[in-house]
């Protein structure tokens, strides 16, 4: 039980440094959203070397290696794998300063209703009776945004269509999640770099012009840094189900940072379109919550086996 309260504090406490880390970005510039993603991936890469060691896990990080020498196709594979989550980061630091905060936040609300089609069109899972509702209400709120605008934002699109093929990728490789997000960050490292010394102003002269972001950029990888771990840390801790369902406080805590601090204007309009979608998330994580909950209650009323 008491490691069960840690994670669900851990969990919330790492979807609220993501939301700070999303208006954080803001106060940043001259720094631009790509400059700001290149430096997370830099700055990460040696606390998450420290987390895979505190989890003895670079056993399974050598086996990998070796696997990428007997298998040179994997290489394609693990390419594909950063690229798709390199956009998302790259996404979520780009957004907040181009007024795509809250096209960012529909996308990750829209995200489960996706990644449960994903489940029944590719795998086979069958939808329950509330999820079949869910996805259809949701449907209405998309629908109201497409006669609204006639499109769909591009930034909620990539979102809510370009998670499912990273984790259909995962589920292919059959790797760990250290392991993967390792790989994954050391695949980005290149571009970052690239992207940091390309820039027209070098970064020495950048920070010499700008003392204030050398105490800045580090912040921002101990923030960021520290919203992984948590993160990490409660995956271990908690039941997936229960992970999964804490999940849904990050969307909403990005929703107000791009609503109430960047203040991004939602039109009367498009109310229309956040309360079904709000309504479909609900009902999942409802669904989510009850079934954990009744599993929680069978695990205890199972009798153990007698020594």
């Amino acid at each position: 039980m008491q490691s069960m309260r840690q994670g669900v504090a851990l969990s919330v406490l790492s979807s609220f440094l993501f939301a700070t880390l999303y208006y954080y970005t803001t106060v940043l510039p001259p720094l631009k959203g790509t400059e700001v993603f290149a430096w997370r991936v830099l700055l990460c890469l040696p606390v998450l070397a420290l987390v895979i060691h505190r989890a003895r896990g670079w056993h399974e990080i050598a086996v990998l290696h070796a696997r990428l020498r007997r298998q040179p196709g994997l290489w394609l594979l693990f390419l594909l794998s950063a690229s798709l989550i390199g956009m998302q980061l790259w996404l979520f630091a780009w957004a907040p300063l181009n007024q795509k905060g809250l096209d960012v936040s529909m996308g990750y609300f829209l995200l489960p209703m996706v990644m449960v089609l994903v489940g029944r069109l590719f795998y086979g899972e069958r939808l329950s009776r509330v999820q079949t509702i869910a996805v259809l209400v949701a449907g209405l709120g998309v629908a109201h945004e497409l006669w609204r605008l006639g499109s769909f934002s591009w930034a909620t699109a990539l979102v809510m269509f370009g998670y499912p093929p990273y984790f259909m990728l995962r589920r292919r490789l059959r790797i760990g999640s250290l392991s993967t997000l390792w790989f994954d960050m050391l695949f980005m490292t290149p571009a970052a770099l690239f992207i940091l010394m390309s820039q027209d102003v070098s970064v020495l002269a950048q920070f010499s012009q700008f003392p204030r972001l050398f105490g800045q950029v580090p912040l921002l990888g101990l923030i960021s840094s520290a919203a992984l771990v948590a993160y990490i840390s409660a995956s271990r801790l908690l039941p997936l189900g229960l992970f999964g369902i804490l999940g849904y406080v990050e969307p909403v805590l990005l929703f107000w940072v791009a609503f109430l601090f960047l203040h991004e204007a939602v039109s009367y309009q498009a109310w229309f379109t956040y309360v079904p979608i709000w309504i479909a998330v609900v009902l999942i994580a409802g669904e989510g919550a009850m079934v954990w909950r009744q599993f929680g209650k069978t695990k205890k009323e199972t009798p153990r086996p007698k020594a």
